[in-house]
Parts: C-alpha cells; structure tokens; sequence
C-alpha cells in the first residue's frame, strides 16, 4: 500500500515551489488563489524572501502548507495514496491530499493555525528541545517530575523526542535529562512551546475554525498525530485535528501503526526530506520516495 507523507514546520527555505509555479499552470493557479485568500502575495515571499521572512510562523506555515499540496497535485501522477500522514502542521496538507479538505479550506485553516500559535507564543516565552538517545518512559517521568510546564511534544522516532514548555521546566529539563544520559539535549530555534498546554489559548480559536470548516469523508484513512491511528469519519478527523495544538505528535507510532496496516512505500511530498528519514529509522529498509 502506497503511503503519502507530509513535513511540518522547520523544512522551509527560500525558493521553495518557484519550479511548479513556472512549469505547471494547475500549481501557479493555486499558488495565485493562496495569495488572495491571505490578503498578500506569500509566492514572493516563498521565492524571494529572506531566511528571515521564511521563520516567522505566519509566513512558514501557509508556504509549507502550499509547497506540499501543490508538489502532490503536480507530481503524483497516476498514484493514489492508500493511506496518509502529516507531521503537524503536514496534517492539513495530508486532509487536502486525501480529499478530506478543499485546498482553500486548508490555507485559511493553516493562516489561522499560524496566527493563533503565533500570538499564543508572544504571551508567554516558551521553548522546545530536541532530546536523543533516551527511552521514551526516561523522557516522561523526567517532564512529569518538574513544575514549570513541560512535556514531550513529538515522538520522531526511536530515541529522539521534542519536548516543549516554559523556557525554565525546558532549562530544568535538560539538565535532568543530559544526568540520566541523554547524548544530547539541544534547544530548539522556534517561537513558542508547539503542542503543549502553552498553546490551549490557540486551541481554542481554531476549534472554532475548524467546526464551521466542511470536511468530507477521505478517500483513504488518515493516520492522525493525536491518535496514530487511521480516521475516515470526519467528525473524528475534526475532533483529532482540534486535539493536535496541545497534544503529542505522535509520529514514530504512526509510521508503525502504518507498516501495521500494510504500508509498503512512503511517498514524501514538500519541502526538505526529514520525514524519509524519520521512516527509516522507524522502519528499517522501508523504501522511501521524495515527490
């Protein structure tokens, strides 16, 4: 069974879908429709922007978001995935690609998404760190010991979770984490606490969003980073979507609730290979496929 995959925040840089908005005239229609859903032209900023332009989460989200779906309509040809994932934020690209979500549905979900975290994390200065070489339970009891707000955010594969929260539980966290021998504890350049309690603010207003969104019913399952498992309903989508700003991504559980179910090649549409690495470390050998 073909799986499609779909990278989250961090794979942006500047150029991003230049190629499909010249070469394909499906892509640059709705790269067009995307500027005037914004309210501001985010093709210019994907192609020639700044580093800069391209970290603020307002601007990262919405480009990853159309880089990906637009890579799939271009690119996949006659493939029809059997089953999808996205990591994050790649959920909505993985709605949109599954048939779940139109793609105009889907940007203003993502501009939403973005400016919500973005506000949530102006209110309160938070933090993630990526942690290696460490069980997934040594992770846990560490973050659930300390009493500022810390949990782990991203299960990516084995040995290697993000943990996010205030900057202080994060601080105290490492530190704990580095004595009970993890390789490494490297704090991570983003703005806020992503899936964490810190982002219930944010929740909360794309709830809202999101029931008074259409979805339909996918044609394939969806593998959900709230659950890791496979939705078709689309009041359950709904419910795990609503879920996702606060809870884990629970990735590597994905991946191997998939290769459960009979994956047998991973697909990875949008910028950057990250994902195909992560697969492969989840699943030794498991063939892998860059859109």
């Amino acid at each position: 069974m073909k799986a499609f995959v779909f990278p989250g925040q961090g794979a942006q840089f500047v150029g991003m879908g230049k190629d499909l908005f010249t070469e394909h005239e499906e892509s640059r229609q709705l790269f067009e429709k995307a500027n005037e859903i914004l309210g501001f032209r985010i093709s210019d900023l994907m192609f020639a922007g700044t580093d800069e332009d391209l970290r603020q989460t307002k601007i990262t989200q919405p480009a990853i978001f159309i880089h990906s779906v637009t890579t799939f309509l271009a690119k996949k040809g006659e493939q029809i995935p059997e089953m999808v994932a996205g990591h994050s934020l790649g959920e909505f690209s993985a709605l949109v690609a599954a048939g779940a979500l139109s793609f105009e549905d889907g940007v203003r979900l993502v501009q939403q998404r973005a400016l919500a975290m973005q506000e949530a994390c102006e209110a309160e200065p938070s933090t993630m760190a990526a942690i290696i070489g460490l069980d997934n339970g040594i992770v846990e009891e560490v973050c659930a010991s300390i009493d500022d707000v810390v949990v782990p955010a991203n299960y990516n594969s084995p040995g290697q979770i993000v943990i996010s929260g205030s900057v202080e539980g994060i601080n105290k966290a490492c530190e704990l984490l580095k004595e009970k021998g993890a390789k490494r504890a490297l704090p991570l350049k983003v703005g806020g606490a992503f899936h964490s309690p810190l982002m219930e603010p944010a929740r909360e207003k794309l709830a809202k969003a999101i029931e008074n969104t259409t979805f339909n019913s996918p044609i394939c399952p969806i593998y959900q980073n709230a659950t890791a498992t496979g939705s078709t309903d689309p009041a359950i989508i709904k419910e795990n979507l609503i879920a996702q700003l606060t809870a884990p991504v629970k990735w590597a559980q994905s991946v191997e609730n998939m290769v459960k179910d009979g994956a047998s090649s991973f697909t990875e549409s949008g910028p950057g290979n990250v994902l195909s690495g992560l697969v492969g470390k989840i699943s030794r050998g498991m063939e892998t496929i860059k859109l």
